[in-house]
């Protein structure tokens, strides 16, 4: 099986970043570094479906004070908030009486996924994760999600992309399950299709491990092992960032605000499920990488092994008639045959044989 490198790399730069993609921070010890570091995004998208066991609206507001009246408003409302701005971060928060360190939560970058009640408001951050095929490496987005008694309202960095389709569908469906249930219901339903997503992650992550263990077996270059390196990294940086989000989905089954009902605590026990068997497939995942750099190696070395076995043979061969040869060309006048006229003829022919003679004996001992 032939394999083709669709991405070249002639310099040593590109060996050590093989898809030329901005390197991702793994270990980030200060949380309060994105307070002051978060840049306000270029364009914000607000989208808010206020719904009830009958009716539900899909509306697409323009400005954010637009969103004031879902406060205490009758019917549940989910209100998404794509592009994150502190000032209307605040805004948002300063109405629907968010506390003030779930609001430094939001406008932060790099959190761990993370669970808090305050005030009468739940509030949960966690990674939305995509796989950009093209670099084959995982885009990380910070979504926050606050629920609150008629309300949930998330927030997105990126206004171009999430995974909530799923959920906007059925909430369009007339008498789904999402309609019938309450706000926690539909903090439920946004954390699920965020875990599920993982998965779909993780299988685009196994096809490129899978595909690495035959590259390895084929082409163990410097080139697989830089490989190998980057899928290490973007293994580990998934595993690094769905780690924290048991203990978040831990922290609603064992919460006892009056803003659950207990009817749901079985549905986000499912989410915890799904969690654990994420985490212990990321652990498989990273696992596997690292016996790909072990692969690596040993094909490295059985490679090195044979061309030294060749080299060996060779030069165990060309012993004998090196030896031969050496003996007749000495400059003494008394030696046997060198007066001989076939003399010659007869010194190549007991090299030949020597040759044919040693490579019987290796073939039947099975040294090549």
């Amino acid at each position: 099986m032939a394999f083709k490198n669709k991405l070249p790399i002639p310099g040593v730069v590109q060996v050590l970043n093989p898809f030329k993609v901005k390197k991702q921070r793994i270990m980030n010890f200060n949380p309060a570094e994105g307070v002051t570091t978060r840049k306000p995004a270029a364009e914000t998208k607000i989208t808010v479906f206020d719904y009830n066991i009958s009716l539900c609206s899909e509306l697409v507001l323009n400005k954010i004070e637009e969103t004031f009246k879902y406060a205490n408003a009758p019917q549940l409302s989910w209100i998404n908030i794509d592009g994150i701005r502190k000032e209307e971060v605040h805004a948002v928060c300063e109405q629907f009486i968010i506390h003030p360190l779930l609001e430094e939560d939001i406008l932060s970058v790099g959190q761990r996924a993370k669970m808090d009640e305050i005030n009468d408001r739940m509030f949960c951050l966690l990674p939305m994760i995509y796989f950009n095929s093209e670099t084959s490496s995982i885009d990380l987005e910070q979504v926050s999600i606050v629920l609150g008694r008629n309300f949930v309202i998330s927030f997105q960095e990126d206004p171009a992309r999430d995974v909530f389709d799923p959920v906007r569908a059925k909430l369009l469906i007339t008498g789904s399950r999402i309609r019938n249930g309450g706000a926690d219901y539909l903090c439920y339903s946004l954390l699920d299709v965020i875990i599920d997503n993982y998965f779909i992650v993780m299988d685009k992550l196994g096809e490129r491990i899978e595909m690495m263990e035959d590259l390895v077996q084929h082409q163990p270059n410097t080139r697989t092992l830089a490989r190998i390196n980057y899928l290490r990294r973007q293994v580990f940086l998934f595993k690094r960032a769905i780690a924290p989000v048991r203990e978040l989905v831990n922290g609603f089954l064992k919460s006892e605000s009056d803003l659950l009902d207990d009817k749901v605590t079985k549905y986000y026990k499912d989410v915890y499920d799904h969690i654990i068997q994420c985490n212990d497939l990321a652990d498989n995942y990273r696992d596997m990488v690292l016996n790909l750099q072990e692969m690596y190696h040993t094909q490295l070395n059985l490679k090195m092994n044979e061309i030294m076995k060749v080299l060996a043979v060779v030069t165990t061969l060309m012993a004998p008639p090196t030896l031969l040869a050496g003996i007749y060309g000495m400059n003494f006048h008394n030696m046997p045959e060198l007066a001989s006229a076939n003399g010659y003829y007869y010194t190549l022919g007991g090299m030949g044989i020597l040759l044919v003679l040693m490579i019987m004996i290796f073939r039947k001992r099975g040294w090549f």
